[in-house]
């Protein structure tokens, strides 16, 4: 009891402690209702609640030039995981649902929403755990990208999903590297075989 007290006292000395905007969304039916009072430009600079990771995508696109200019980040994986979270979100949006907010909300929401930019730019980029091929790369994220916004959309349990698609992910990027792997070396036989 003392150590919630403590916990609860120290929220609200320096704010307030609530729901995200993607649980709230998770809950409700309604994203104006919910995005209302929120401009876009808020969120990219994290003048948002959230938790460390999730408040600032201005910060993390600063972070994905460091991680591209010093090789450490593929943008390969970047660009994958853009253009897969941008088709789900578009077939999502074009089907869409009066009952499950999520299903409404834009690309350009997802991003400065939870932790899409953090985990776009610094999780699945991982060099040990991602794939290792250039071509295995825009797979994986683009796969990471799909995962992640079928998470946050369709398991109202659970509004955050990046986390979870990158951990799903990269128990396949091995497969996805053989594969390709694989893919290459069949082509060089038959160009040989020539």
């Amino acid at each position: 009891d003392k150590v919630w007290t403590a916990v609860t006292d120290a929220t609200q000395a320096d704010g307030f402690s609530g729901v995200t905007i993607l649980g709230d969304l998770a809950t409700t039916e309604s994203l104006t209702e919910t995005l209302q009072g929120l401009s876009w430009m808020d969120a990219f600079l994290g003048k948002i609640p959230g938790s460390i990771g999730e408040v600032s995508t201005l910060a993390c696109l600063i972070g994905a030039a460091i991680l591209i200019l010093t090789g450490v980040g593929s943008w390969r994986t970047m660009l994958g995981l853009v253009a897969g979270s941008l088709g789900i979100c578009l077939l999502l949006n074009a089907v869409g649902s009066e009952t499950n907010a999520l299903m409404n909300v834009p690309f350009q929401w997802h991003v400065v929403l939870g932790g899409w930019a953090f985990g776009a730019i610094f999780m699945a980029t991982d060099p040990v755990s991602s794939a290792h091929t250039n071509t295995g790369r825009y797979v994986y994220g683009f796969l990471v990208g799909v995962l992640a916004i079928l998470i946050r959309v369709v398991n109202p349990a659970y509004p955050e999903g990046m986390m979870l698609a990158i951990l799903f992910m990269n128990i396949f990027s091995p497969l996805i590297d053989h594969v390709i792997l694989q893919a290459n070396i069949r082509r060089r036989v038959a160009r040989s075989a020539i």
